[in-house]
């Protein structure tokens, strides 16, 4: 396959995933009508599991083996704790502003890999740092009612998803891919259902149909996701995962008839514009930066 077919289907196949994931945004907020967050954080993680039982029973215990629990409980953590706080965002906010918030990811991985691993900050990358952080202030306008509580959580959930980021850079040093996927689906599922006695409130007919959706585009996204890396490096298309940003505000619009207003997309093209820029310049990473909703 020529290299340009490849990094078009690269690039098709990465904007599908941002429209996956678009879909299970809008499935989330759906189900938060009548759900609590710790319920649909459960439903997210199971249907994952699901997926990778096939993988896990041909695999065997073998697959399970490692001496690296510690690094895989703190990278299940922080993913764990990322997934919740994306999903109360959200649930409380326009699905547009809680995404683009969830795909500051990029911008916090150098600070976190620098305070973390103890790797020296390029200095090249400050400029699209201090842009795509401007953005956000562009998108939240603090004194204007956007920088609510929700808000905050969004951006957590981007902190945090660079920490989960920072720790599968660690685990690939020693650890398969599928290993590391594995552990965060079980470790998901089995934290997340310790609160289910306390919190269950069964789900209507309707509402099982869109738990179903949620496992399925939340699958789909992933499978696109990775797919799309295989196509080409995240540096050649990366960017492309902030289709995700006028995917979900497409859904606002459709199902809210919520229009954004200029300076959402004048602060979301700084964080885009930040986010693709940060995608080239640590196109030398082991391990691709990952954005989903873990």
């Amino acid at each position: 396959m020529s290299s340009s077919k490849s990094l078009l289907r690269g690039a098709a196949a990465m904007i599908l995933s941002a429209l996956a994931f678009a879909i299970m945004g809008v499935c989330i907020q759906v189900c938060a009508l009548t759900l609590p967050n710790t319920m649909v954080v459960f439903f997210r993680n199971a249907s994952g599991l699901v997926f990778l039982a096939p993988i896990l029973l041909r695999g065997g215990r073998a697959s399970l083996k490692t001496t690296h629990l510690k690094e895989h409980a703190i990278r299940g953590a922080a993913g764990l704790s990322a997934m919740y706080c994306f999903f109360y965002a959200i649930a409380h906010m326009r699905l547009a502003d809680a995404v683009l918030l969830n795909y500051t990811l990029p911008l916090f991985i150098p600070v976190v890999e620098s305070l973390w691993l103890g790797e020296p900050m390029p200095l090249r990358l400050a400029p699209p740092l201090i842009l795509g952080f401007l953005g956000v202030v562009v998108v939240l306008r603090p004194g204007s009612g956007l920088m609510t509580g929700a808000a905050l959580v969004g951006l957590l959930a981007g902190l945090l998803s660079a920490v989960a980021q920072t720790g599968i850079r660690r685990l690939t040093l020693t650890e398969p891919i599928v290993r590391i996927v594995i552990y965060f689906a079980m470790m998901g599922t089995s934290v997340s259902a310790l609160a289910l006695p306390f919190v269950w409130v069964t789900p209507r007919p309707g509402t099982w149909l869109i738990i179903v959706l949620l496992g399925l585009s939340a699958t789909t996204g992933q499978l696109l996701l990775t797919k799309a890396y295989s196509y080409a490096p995240a540096s050649q298309i990366g960017g492309f995962v902030y289709s995700g940003v006028l995917f979900a505000a497409l859904m606002d619009w459709l199902r809210l008839d919520i229009v954004p207003r200029p300076h959402f997309f004048a602060g979301a093209l700084l964080v885009m514009a930040s986010g693709a820029l940060m995608f080239r310049l640590m196109s030398k990473r082991p391990v691709p930066v990952l954005i989903d909703s873990e």
